[in-house]
């Protein structure tokens, strides 16, 4: 029993190590990690070895494929980018199977306590945390192979008759191959880290428990297993994003069913690498290890250096297997990017969110060219129409912020940098902001029902006067929503502040006029009344505009009334 328990103590404190170690990475180098899948996927070989490249930075294939999957929902990579970029995720990740075989090769120990010490002085001082975290991650990741390899010479199962003889009832047939297969498929779907049931695998081969040869089967199976992952993240994404997930399974089934085919003497060769015998029966850990390693790395370089031709072929095939889903077609207000479930990388959920954020910022300003044509008007039936598209938009923006602050509030709840914590806090003041303009040209609209219902008619003075204050609200979403868009270092809060110094002139100007003309008589105090009213709320929508460019430039401007 106690063996048992330093087995699976040994398998959590492996996996918790190895979330550490790749949080951290990812704090660390998140928004680069963006910039760097954006910009080196120009072609496949470039994807290839992007994906790659990422994997060996965050020690996690599952974290570099869910960064794509999230990706590719966000339009920011195109399938055929983000296939490649798998591709050299799964070579990436072979790098974790060989620290785990050095882990076996010899005492870790030696190599753990001072690294503890560093990344927990580190961790205290608050210098250089994320440093500190990604040591404290490694140190349990080497701790934790360094207890597997002990407990395996512990359990010592080669010696033990009962386990000899259930192991040798499996014949070195592909029977038992597939079956090996299916085990390590269905272990690493439930474990959802094919790094611990790779480290299980060593300490069963190191062991005598199994033959190589089945523990390669793990290996295979383990390849499939990890890409439940993936699919998992894109179930409530976009169709690219789910076919993007449904490529990363098909390329791994492809690399195992050519391995079947050429199981046994593609195994020799592998073993023979590493000077190993595998019809002999031999257990030397450390060659074992070396051996679940070099099948992994020549599994995955071999599938990419053979599928990596055949890019736009795949991607014909998972088109053909997910077609879109209808309410992506007809559901016209459905968020673009967020699709209810959370990625499993804060950095690109966060991005995602401010994608979803300038699309809101797009429909308000649309919004807006709505109210012009209300304004303009004259048929009672189009109006009532163009009320209560408005009315629909004035619902949708309140859907908007309800599902992007709420996203926004369960990212939160992740171990999350500092800096990644100021972006969602000033994000959720620009849905919020975003909404009030929403609610204001809503408010917008009723006025205008209000003078309709009153049979007030407008000066050709007040009528050119609101076109005025239209256009310099126009100006001001358009630039609110480049700056939205845009790396906010572009950007200053200058040019917006003269958008805004212009509407509170020109709010101060007709409120003066429309005294001096009920004074004369030009109109009655009604429409006057309802006028004015319209002034007042246009200025308050660009209060609510300049809000939204204070809060993503991180800025606040004083004097402005």
């Amino acid at each position: 029993m106690l063996i048992a328990l330093k087995l699976l103590g040994s398998i959590a404190l492996l996996i918790y190590g190895m979330k550490v170690m790749s949080e951290a990475l990812q704090k660390m180098a998140g928004p680069q990690l963006r910039h760097l899948l954006g910009a080196m996927t120009s072609n496949r070989v470039s994807g290839v070895a992007t994906g790659a490249l990422v994997t060996v930075a965050v020690q996690s294939s599952a974290a570099t494929t869910v960064m794509t999957v999230s990706f590719v929902n966000a339009a920011l990579l195109t399938l055929s980018q983000a296939i490649s970029v798998i591709m050299g995720a799964n070579i990436g990740t072979t790098m974790s199977a060989w620290i785990m075989s050095a882990g076996f090769s010899f005492n870790i120990a030696n190599v753990v306590w001072p690294v503890f010490l560093v990344g927990i002085i580190l961790i205290q001082t608050g210098k250089h945390r994320y440093i500190g975290d990604f040591l404290f991650g490694l140190s349990f990741l080497l701790f934790a192979l360094g207890m597997l390899k002990a407990t395996g010479v512990e359990m010592d199962l080669a010696s033990k008759p009962a386990v000899v003889d259930f192991f040798a009832r499996f014949k070195t047939n592909y029977g038992t191959i597939l079956l090996f297969l299916l085990i390590g498929t269905l272990l690493t779907a439930m474990v959802q880290s094919s790094a611990a049931l790779m480290a299980i695998t060593m300490v069963l081969c190191a062991t005598g428990a199994i033959t190589i040869f089945q523990g390669i089967a793990l290996v295979m199976g383990e390849n499939i297993g990890t890409t439940v992952t993936a699919n998992l993240a894109a179930l409530s994404a976009n169709t690219q994003a789910r076919r993007t997930a449904m490529a990363h399974l098909l390329f791994n089934v492809f690399g195992v069913v050519w391995v079947l085919i050429f199981f046994f003497p593609f195994v020799r060769m592998v073993c023979g690498i590493v000077d190993l015998d595998p019809a002999s029966g031999e257990i030397d850990p450390t060659k074992l290890s070396f051996a679940l390693a070099t099948f992994h790395t020549f599994f995955n370089v071999i599938n990419t250096a053979v599928l990596i031709w055949f890019i736009p072929q795949i991607e014909k095939v998972v088109c053909k297997l997910i077609k879109p889903k209808k309410s992506e077609e007809e559901d016209e207000f459905r968020l673009k990017y967020i699709r209810g479930g959370l990625m499993k990388t804060p950095e690109i959920s966060v991005f995602q969110a401010q994608k979803e954020i300038v699309v809101f910022g797009e429909k308000m300003q649309f919004m807006h060219g709505l109210l012009l044509e209300l304004f303009d008007t004259v048929d009672e039936e189009e109006f009532v129409k163009g009320f209560e598209r408005i009315k629909n938009y004035e619902d949708m923006s309140d859907k908007m912020e309800n599902e992007i602050a709420k996203y926004l509030s369960d990212v939160g709840t992740a171990h999350l940098s500092d800096d990644t914590k100021k972006k969602i806090s000033a994000m959720l003041r620009e849905v919020g902001e975003l909404e009030s303009i929403g609610d204001s040209f809503f408010n917008l609209a009723r006025i205008l029902r209000r003078g309709r219902e009153n049979k007030i008619q407008y000066t050709d003075d007040q009528r050119a006067a609101a076109r005025k204050m239209y256009d310099l609200l126009e100006e001001a979403l358009t630039r609110m929503n480049a700056i939205l868009a845009d790396q906010k270092e572009q950007h200053s809060i200058e040019e917006s502040k003269e958008i805004e110094i212009k509407i509170n002139a020109l709010r101060d100007e007709l409120r003066r006029k429309n005294f001096e003309d009920i004074d004369k008589n030009a109109y009655g105090y009604t429409t006057g009344t309802v006028y004015i009213d319209y002034v007042n709320e246009c200025e308050k929508t660009g209060d609510y505009i300049m809000n939204v460019v204070e809060a993503r430039l991180g800025v606040d401007h004083k004097g402005l009334i």
